[in-house]
């Protein structure tokens, strides 16, 4: 049942990856990429939200600057995320969720957002500026925008070992999102949540992530 659909967005037309549940929805989740795009291993990720009953929706957000783009996991890949993620900008990141969000809701769905890394701060604003309850895994460009009000329940992952969200970031995040559940996993580093990756994957963390991700959706989509 998983398929590619189209956003018509204020940036032109988007690719999403559209997943089902095999049976009745508990809502719907935006599925929000790494740098790396909208790639097989997020793809995956919504998959896994399908089979825990949720629609999921994961829109290419770069397909405004570079249509259709994946990047692989190397030094490569990574500076040319960089480039993408500059180049497209939050602004543009939120106007393509909002999209999403609203072609979801017209379908009487309620949506939240779960992102990871870049898309982990988007989903922070996706929750600020657009009031979804979101799920950021390791958004690591969140701290400029912390003094932004929740709109929504939000929930942030963290790893101890994350040299790019070192502790002083997590506080800040205590500090300034009191409203907001913060976990941190020890031992675990930046990604940990990429089980195609053994570089940067930890199977315990990302386990009990999972589980708690899939709780707070059940508890603030319903």
């Amino acid at each position: 049942m998983a398929h590619w659909t189209e956003l018509d967005t204020p940036h032109g037309p988007v690719r999403a990856w559209r997943d089902e549940p095999g049976g009745p929805s508990h809502g719907a989740v935006i599925v929000l990429q790494e740098i790396f795009g909208a790639n097989a291993h997020i793809r995956d990720v919504a998959g896994r939200f399908a089979a825990a009953g949720f629609v999921a929706l994961a829109p290419a957000l770069y397909d405004p600057v570079a249509p259709g783009i994946e990047l692989p996991y190397d030094e490569a890949g990574t500076a040319r995320g960089v480039a993408l993620r500059n180049e497209l900008g939050f602004d543009r990141a939120i106007d393509i969720v909002a999209v999403a969000a609203e072609t979801l809701h017209a379908e009487g769905l309620r949506a939240g957002a779960v992102g990871f890394c870049w898309g982990g701060s988007v989903a922070f604003l996706a929750n600020t500026r657009l009031g979804l309850p979101a799920v950021s895994y390791y958004g690591a460009r969140t701290l400029p925008f912390l003094d932004e009000p929740l709109r929504a329940p939000m929930m942030f992952h963290f790893g101890s070992a994350d040299h790019s969200i070192p502790e002083d970031a997590v506080a800040q995040h205590r500090q300034k999102q009191p409203a907001a559940t913060i976990h941190v996993y020890e031992g675990a580093g930046h990604a940990f949540n990429r089980d195609v990756d053994n570089h940067v994957f930890d199977p315990h963390a990302a386990d009990v992530a999972w589980r708690r991700t899939i709780d707070f959706l059940q508890e603030n989509l319903r």
